[in-house]
């Protein structure tokens, strides 16, 4: 087998590891109404681009910010973009350590993102406030995710995922402080 025939782009399964599992062997399956471990890794792609998307957004204000806030708000949009790569990355292992592999391209991740709010102004405050309003709807999205991973017994993502909570909330609250006033 080549390499490249090694991988694939779905889930690989316990069972096509195990050569001596018989279907006699094996556990019947349980009629479940809730969600599932493949529901919890579309979620969690999902939110891997709205923090891919928030990390380009917050860049390019790191850049582009001027006024009377340039100081605090570049330092703080440039810690931003460092932390949301971190989130991304971190959330992206935990999708491909349970044998899941992410898109192969910013498009593929792309068309997983929920609605996002584009900026369409250079002030500072609009620029901002759009930015505040998508790390809180990212924050919420983590949230929600967490309860998907209760209910398919992943503790490992629901710590994951209350570190993501973290960071947007308290970076929602940091940025509200600078606006206001």
């Amino acid at each position: 087998m080549t390499l490249s025939g090694m991988f694939s782009q779905q889930q690989i399964t316990p069972n096509q590891m195990d050569t001596d599992m018989s279907e006699e062997n094996m556990p019947e399956a349980e009629e479940t109404t809730g969600a599932s471990l493949g529901d919890l890794i579309n979620q969690m792609v999902s939110l891997c681009s709205l923090l891919d998307k928030l990390y380009m957004q917050s860049h390019l204000i790191h850049l582009n910010i001027e006024g009377p806030l340039f100081f605090p708000l570049h330092a703080f949009f440039k810690e931003q973009y460092t932390q949301l790569v971190e989130e991304f990355d971190t959330i992206a292992e935990l999708i491909r350590s349970m044998d899941y592999l992410m898109p192969m391209c910013e498009r593929g991740l792309s068309n997983a993102c929920p609605k996002f709010i584009h900026v369409k102004s250079n002030d500072a405050r609009d620029m901002s406030t759009v930015y505040l309003r998508n790390l809180e709807q990212c924050g919420m999205m983590a949230k929600e995710i967490i309860e998907v991973a209760r209910e398919v017994e992943a503790p490992d993502a629901e710590n994951l995922l209350a570190n993501t909570v973290n960071f947007c909330f308290k970076s929602s609250w940091m940025l509200k402080a600078t606006l206001r006033g």
